[in-house]
Parts: C-alpha cells; structure tokens; sequence
C-alpha cells in the first residue's frame, strides 16, 4: 500500500473534525484545478470513457453515468476537478438565493461502523451571487453540470415559491439541469413541501422562466404510492426527471453509539432502503422519465441494480468517503464489465430491463 493511497490519508482525515476535513479536501481540489498539467494528468489516469457508457441526456454527452451528488459542492468551487475522480457530471448545491451560515456546529457526523454519514447541515452555502460568479468562469467547460436549488432557512413556507423563482431566474442560462430540492430534512419545513399543490406550483413557475431541463429531488421517507403520486404529479407538470433520494430521518436504519437523534443519513444504512424506494419509482417511470438514483451506492454491483430498475444516471457522495476516489473508477469499470456480461452493448440497453 502506498504511503499515500487513500485509506493512509483516511486514518489522517477521520482524526480530524468532519467539516475540518471536507475543507482540506476542497482545498486540495482547488489546487488541482489550478494546476493544468496535474490535472489532465490526474484525469487521464481515473476518468473512464467508452462507447458502451456514454450517453446524450438532456442535449449533452455524459461520458459515464457515475456523478457527484449535490452536498459536496455546495458552492460550486470544484468543478473544474471532479474528472479528475473520475466522475461523468457533477450537482453542485443545494444553492440558497442569500449566503447562510446553516444549523450550530457541531452537524456533521461519521458514523465509521455502519460506513455512514449523519449531517444536519442546513444548506449552508455563499449563495447565488457567490456560485454565479464561479460558473462564469467556466464558459469553455464542456462537462455535465446540474444545479441543486433550496430555499433559504428563514424564509416562511407560503414564501418559498419566491426563492426559487429567484434561483431559476439566476440559473436559467447556467448548468444543464436544475434540481428543486424540497427533500432535505435539515431546513424546518422544507419536506412539507412534498405535496400535489406546490409541486405543480413550482413546476408552472419554472417553464416561465427557463428551458432548462428541472428535476425534482425526493425524500426516501415516504411510502411507494405516495413517491409514486408524488412524482406522476411532478411529471405531468413538467418536470424532466426524478432523483431518488435524499437522507433519511429512519434512525432505525443504524445501531451506531455515535448517532444523533437529528440530521439526514447517508452511506451503507440507506442503502436498501433507498433502493427499495427507487425499485418502485423505476417500475413506474423508467420508460415515462429520466431517473437518477442516488443513496448508499458502493460498488458497481449496486450502481447496476439501479440502472436495471430503471436509472440512466447515478451519484455518489458518502461512499465516496469511506472507499476513496478509485471507487468512481471501480464503479465504471464494473459497470462496463457487467454490461458486456449480460450481452448488451450500450447502457441504454440495460437501463429498466428489470421491467422489459
């Protein structure tokens, strides 16, 4: 094993204070970004591309279907290194209309003994201005960018429409998608927007204002026919895909003495239950939308079983902490190999084949 391979410099990592950490990490992202050589480098060496897995979404070409989920990149400042781990696009986010400091410290958690994560953070971010003025300077970028969007912690529920029409006004000319996250538990009210009423609200709003692709992020903490009636609405309003799904708040999942009776969960602990969630959306819309799933996804057997229940796309985010950066490539490289195993040639073959 290297002296520096990833699981050395986890057992640095994990001495530090989580968000302490995460910095160290966005710090060393950025320097990467300014360095092209180092880059392209880096790139070369975990970014799979192959005919097999690349697909045209939304008007552009994702090289593989592994992505960053919304959370990491809260502000937009890593972009320009995420090929470098190896990932097909990115979501930055969740983005608020005004910075936030978010909920007290301490809010981020690891629970090492389950592989997971528990955070309360709260959408702390600089805001749009903030993350606007990062995406400007991408304007010769050519790589898949999603944009996770929330409203701002003090603002009251029946004012919420009002921050996102801000935010879809901002992005309209960014990214190339946006995601209407109202499915973090960590902002008081934000999940009691899961409902009929502001879904088709919201939704209106959004085709006035942008021909982006929106999507809508959900929470795993419903039933099927209720995530099911939840997203039939959100499609028939206009919505261009689902990602399922965000933590959890069923702190039965974990057994950890280090758990809090507050936060989101993440990681291994979620994962069967966000897979039974997206295995239920996947029957129901894998040939009516495009389906990212996201929750506990640790190997490219995992990423598999949600593309055969119906995904095109998937993300990735806790596991990330726990297995290192070789996981995205591990994860490809599977995916590839499984493929070519069950005698298909492109991904689009495989993705809902568990409902042809």
């Amino acid at each position: 094993m290297s002296l520096f391979s990833y699981q050395n410099l986890k057992k640095i990592f994990f001495k530090l204070d989580p968000e302490t950490a995460h910095s160290i990490a966005g710090l060393g992202l950025r320097t990467i970004s300014h360095c092209p050589k180092l880059l392209r480098y880096i790139s070369k060496k975990n970014f799979v591309s192959h005919p097999i897995l690349t697909q045209n979404i939304f008007g552009r070409i994702f090289q593989n279907p592994v992505g960053l989920g919304a959370g990491f990149d809260k502000n937009g400042q890593y972009i320009t290194a995420m090929p470098t781990l190896g990932f097909g696009f990115t979501e930055i986010g969740t983005v608020t209309p005004k910075p936030q400091e978010g909920n007290a410290k301490p809010r981020l958690f690891r629970l090492v003994d389950e592989n997971a994560i528990q955070n309360a953070m709260g959408f702390n971010n600089k805001g749009s201005y903030a993350m606007l003025q990062h995406l400007k300077k991408l304007y010769f970028f050519d790589y898949p960018i999603g944009i996770n969007i929330g409203k701002n912690k003090l603002t009251p529920e029946d004012e919420a429409l009002d921050d996102y029409e801000k935010l879809f006004k901002a992005f309209k000319h960014h990214g190339d998608y946006i995601v209407i996250n109202i499915s973090s538990p960590n902002t008081p009210g934000l999940r009691d927007l899961q409902n009929e009423s502001f879904i088709k609200a919201i939704f209106a709003m959004a085709k006035e204002i942008t021909s982006k692709p929106v999507l809508l992020k959900i929470a795993p903490d419903m039933t099927p026919k209720e995530a099911i009636t939840l997203c039939k609405t959100a499609i028939d309003a206009g919505a261009s895909g689902i990602i399922a799904t965000n933590t959890t708040i069923d702190y039965t999942l974990t057994n950890s003495p280090h758990k809090k009776d507050f936060g989101g969960l993440s990681g291994a602990v979620l994962t069967e239950k966000s897979y039974q969630l997206f295995r239920a959306l996947g029957k129901e819309f894998y040939d009516k939308t495009m389906l990212i799933s996201v929750g506990g996804i640790d190997s490219a057997e995992e990423a598999y079983r949600r593309i055969k229940a119906g995904a095109s796309l998937i993300q990735i985010y806790s596991m990330l902490i726990y297995k290192g950066p070789t996981l995205i490539k591990e994860i490809n490289e599977g995916i590839i190999t499984l493929l070519k195993k069950d005698g298909y040639s492109h991904i689009s073959e495989a993705i809902g084949s568990d409902w042809k």
